[in-house]
Parts: structure tokens; sequence; C-alpha cells
């Protein structure tokens, strides 16, 4: 099936740079805008075309990606402005938020992209190209009907309800992988302090009852001391935050959360919001008085 002609990307960073290179290979005519010209120039040197504004890509196309940092810059972007973005969309075209968002303000981007005549998928994602996820929310319909388009960026794809549910399951996620990290860092510290080498019990996990992906950032940015990952601090805090807020609205029980929450708190405030996420084991490592190094 041939992709829908033009379409837009709005918010090419790291994550929204390699969805648009997905559709630029599919051979999408693509508009593209970021705040940083310079995010977007990897993809202009691949034939995508530049707009000024996040209105001026959306004018006339027919499919709008977004790929924002959170909730707040989803409202700010898509319902600022009396919503000048989804008034330059073309009659009854498809927006479609990648974000890691709050699907309370999914809701509200849909009902107004609705008064429009507009529809909107709510499509957060998870992993990388070429094996990303993509979790979607809104009508079946639509969701059937732009399927090509969203079978170009990712390689599994799930339809989970209406409006709000992609992010919802996109929430519910992060909050099982990362509340799971801090466990699985504790963990390590008490075979630590028991005497094990943290090294020896890191070959162990991968075939006991510890595994977890989660597990896998210990041996690979913790106990060489690297912290490195592929997403930051920042973006995991905020992504456990949310989880942890939408548990206490629907009143589900989310103490483990809760923990994790608070501890991704602490380590933001020491100032480490811009390094790797497994920088959060400093602060269990300072509670411990040790840390976790292979010997």
């Amino acid at each position: 099936m041939t992709l829908p002609q033009q379409q837009a990307f709005i918010g090419v960073g790291t994550m929204g740079s390699l969805m648009a290179g997905r559709l630029l290979d599919a051979g999408v005519d693509l508009v593209v805008y970021d705040l940083r010209k310079a995010a977007a120039e990897p993809l202009l040197a691949r034939g995508a075309r530049w707009a000024d504004s996040a209105e001026e890509a959306a004018d006339g196309s027919t499919m709008v990606w977004t790929s924002l940092p959170g909730p707040a810059q989803v409202e700010s972007v898509l319902l600022g402005n009396e919503a000048a973005v989804l008034s330059a969309m073309a009659d009854g075209a498809v927006l479609v938020d990648t974000t890691t968002n709050d699907p309370d303000v999914a809701r509200r981007v849909a009902s107004a992209c609705a008064e429009r005549g507009l529809a909107m998928l709510d499509a957060p994602v998870s992993g990388r190209p070429p094996t990303m996820t993509m979790m979607v929310g809104g009508d079946r319909g639509v969701y059937e009907r732009t399927l090509p388009s969203l079978e170009a960026v990712a390689a599994q794809i799930f339809y989970v309800g209406p409006s709000g549910a992609g992010c919802v399951a996109k929430l519910a996620t992060q909050y099982m992988g990362y509340t799971n990290l801090i466990a699985a860092i504790e963990g390590m510290l008490i075979a630590r302090m028991g005497g094990v080498d943290p090294a020896v019990l890191a070959e162990i996990v991968p075939v006991s009852a510890g595994a977890s992906r989660a597990f896998n950032a210990i041996p690979n940015a913790v106990l060489d001391g690297s912290y490195q990952a592929g997403g930051t601090l920042d973006i995991v805090a905020k992504d456990v935050a949310l989880a942890c807020e939408l548990a206490r609205r629907l009143e589900a029980p989310s103490s483990t959360g809760q923990v994790a929450d608070s501890l991704y708190r602490q380590a933001q405030g020491e100032g480490w919001g811009d390094e790797g996420y497994p920088v959060v084991a400093k602060v269990l490592e300072s509670l411990a008085g040790i840390e976790l190094r292979a010997e």
C-alpha cells in the first residue's frame, strides 16, 4: 500500500530522528521541524524538507508525527497558540504522537483533533529501529488505516484500546522496567556486602530467577562505573513519575514504584539528570557505603 504523502515530523531529537529516518527509507515526502535545526541536518541531507515552525511543518500534511520530551511540551506544541498546529493540518489528517505522555493529555489532544475533523493516535514507542515496539491508542479504524505508515517505523505494533491507552501501556512497561532496575541494584549490593564478587553474580543472574532485561544495565554500565546508557536519568525519572501519578489517579497499588520514584528524584537532585539512567546506582551505593565494581 502506498504511504500517505505528504507527512510531517515535529521533534527530531534522539528518538524522533530515528523514526523520521525510517519514513524517509520508505519513500515518504517528509517535512521536519525541531527547535534545533542542527538536529534535523542528517535528515535534510537525506531528502527531508525543513519547516521554520511546527505550524509550517503541519501545513497541508495528511499525517503529522510528534516526538516530544513530555506532556508539557505536547500541550504547548499541539494545543498552544489556539491549536495552530492542528488547524494547519489537512482535513481528515491523522496526528500520531509517539511521546511518552500522560494519558489525560493524550485524550485532550484527541478531543481537540476531533473538533477540527482530525484523528489522533497516541503511539508511544519502546526500543529503537529496527526492533522498535509501538503501543497504539485511538480509534481502531484510524489505526488500521494508518498501519502501513506505522509499520514503516516500528517492527512490533500493538493496538491496545481507545485514546490514551497507548500511553497507559507505555507507562506500565516503564514502571516495570525501571522499578526492576532498582531491585536489581539492591540485590547486587546485598551480594557484594555478603562477600560475593559482583562480576560473578552478574554472570549468574541471567541464568537464574533474577534474569531481566533491566538487569543488563548493571554489568554494562554500573560495574565499570561508566553509568552510560541510551537514555538519560531525566527521561527515566520523568517516565517513572508519570507512571506513579497515573497509579495514584487510578488508586492502583504502586508502593514499589514510589520507592523507585523517590530514588530517581534523589539522583536528579544530585545534578545527574543528563547522565545515563544507571547513575541512580550511585544513590544506592552511597546508602550501602560501597561501590558495585568488579573485583
